[in-house]
């Protein structure tokens, strides 16, 4: 249980990470092969989005991986099981968010 609040507590973290990560998606690599349309007003180029995309990931995953080193040792998963549930975990309030979003 403790495992679960901790993951979805650090999902909620997750939110800005993932989001600008869909931001730079949409702009970039889906709009350069025409799936998207990119923002009019994006000029600056890839080079502040990837300094703020390696940041942002680099304080998330500081934080996230060694939580779940901690917690693992307190399950009886195997490594496997333990961090896919892990990773579905704390994905789950960025997919709540973009069904949220859908809706209204």
């Amino acid at each position: 249980m403790l495992p679960a609040v901790a993951n979805v507590g650090l999902g909620i973290v997750a939110v800005v990470p993932l989001w600008f990560l869909l931001l730079f998606a949409v702009n970039f690599p889906l709009a350069g092969m025409g799936l998207t349309s990119r923002e009019p007003t994006e000029n600056d180029g890839m080079l502040p989005w990837a300094l703020l995309l390696v940041s942002l990931w680099a304080l998330f995953l500081a934080l996230w991986i060694p939580v779940n080193l901690l917690l693992h040792d307190r399950t009886g998963l195997p490594g496997g099981r333990y961090w896919t549930l892990a990773s579905l975990t704390a994905l789950t309030p960025m997919a709540v968010l973009m069904v949220l979003i859908e809706i209204f």
